[in-house]
């Protein structure tokens, strides 16, 4: 994935005022394959920092002290059934740092999406702290394991998972993997009404210079804006990302369950426009995993799978999509991170349990054929 960021110029502590959060919202939104929490949320977390005289600070990776330590912070469970409350956040970052004994320096989002990324920001700012330009994935994904830390080697735990409002916190110590965290956060969301908090993976501040998709926030705020600003906002998210308009149509089926801590989507779109007389269909398991046009594959994880309203082109989470909705797809290249062969392989192993056996293929590959 690449930007262009032509007179962006990233300061040691930004201050990120109410139009910068709202369009941090859009623009991460647009990479959440369709996951990634409820955009909605994520203006309402903005709207209340703003009311309240909350202060949101973004620092670059590279102006982190190497031995500062960050927390990776997010809310864990099925995309339907989203709440959230501050206090409770906060109060679960805490706990970790009594945990572990000491300061969290900053906060950085484990993924980008419109809810997700505005819950490391809100934590943040009532900590008075930070948060990094930066998050664990490029995109939104499905498991707590599914980060690029995980091709570091670096540790998930220990993470402390926490209730709606707080009222249970869990610690976990040590597990043997980071998918065995993965499985402890998601059964405990599940049991708590598919929603749950999360602080976790510890990093230094020499592993946010190396590890983690740099600058990502800027870019989301970036695209946000481009959005809000050109005539035509899709053709502009596209030459800004690199990536292809897979698809626009009609909703003919959509299909929604929520079980285990997911929220698992089937929908069907009959084509209009340039995509008349052509089918799309796509899978999510909280995020798009895969998607065909016509039985043929037109994009699979990791690369980024988002239905968007076809005249903004904001993101219309896929819990939401329902009959009539009319949609465009779009299809992002995934972080190069991603592609390399660890990075392959983890998606693959989560794929295939989401019983999608087709192999990667680079989705600039698919839409040239």
């Amino acid at each position: 994935m690449t930007f262009k960021l032509v007179g962006l110029v990233i300061s040691r502590l930004r201050a990120l005022n109410y139009q910068d959060l709202l369009d941090l919202v859009d623009g991460a939104a647009v990479f959440s394959a369709g996951g990634g929490g409820d955009p909605e949320v994520g203006y309402r977390i903005a709207d209340r920092l703003v009311s309240e005289g909350c202060t949101v600070r973004l620092v670059a990776p590279s102006e982190v002290p190497n031995d500062a330590k960050v927390v990776n912070f997010a809310c864990v469970g099925a995309t339907t059934t989203i709440e959230y409350d501050s206090n409770a956040a906060v109060k679960t970052l805490k706990a970790l740092e009594e945990y572990a004994g000491f300061s969290a320096y900053a906060t950085i989002p484990v993924e980008l999406g419109g809810f997700n990324t505005l819950v490391a920001v809100d934590v943040a700012a009532r900590r008075d702290i930070p948060v990094v330009d930066a998050d664990g994935a490029g995109r939104s994904v499905p498991e707590v394991h599914l980060k690029v830390y995980t091709i570091d080697d670096i540790p998930l735990t220990p993470m402390i998972v926490a209730d709606l409002h707080a009222k249970n916190i869990v610690i976990a110590k040590e597990t043997r993997n980071s998918k065995a965290a993965e499985r402890i956060a998601r059964i405990l969301a599940a049991e708590w009404g598919h929603n749950a908090y999360t602080a976790r993976r510890i990093l230094t501040g020499a592993q946010v210079k190396a590890s983690p998709i740099q600058l990502s926030l800027s870019k989301s705020m970036q695209i946000g804006r481009l959005m809000r600003k050109t005539v035509d906002p899709i053709k502009a998210v596209l030459k800004e990302t690199g990536g292809f308009k897979l698809f626009e149509g009609v909703t003919d089926h959509a299909e929604h369950e929520t079980e285990a801590g997911f929220t698992f989507v089937n929908v069907k779109l009959r084509g209009t426009h340039q995509c008349k007389g052509s089918m799309f269909e796509f899978k999510a398991k909280n995020e798009v995993l895969v998607a065909y046009r016509n039985g043929k594959l037109a994009a699979v994880a990791p690369d980024i799978v988002t239905p968007v309203h076809p005249e903004t082109g904001k993101c219309v989470t896929a819990e939401k999509i329902e009959k009539g909705d009319k949609l465009a797809v779009l299809g992002l290249p995934a972080p190069q991170k991603w592609r390399t062969s660890k990075g392959l392989e983890l998606w693959k192993e989560v794929l295939q349990r989401s019983n999608i056996s087709e192999e990667y293929v680079p989705i600039e590959q698919l839409t040239s054929t």
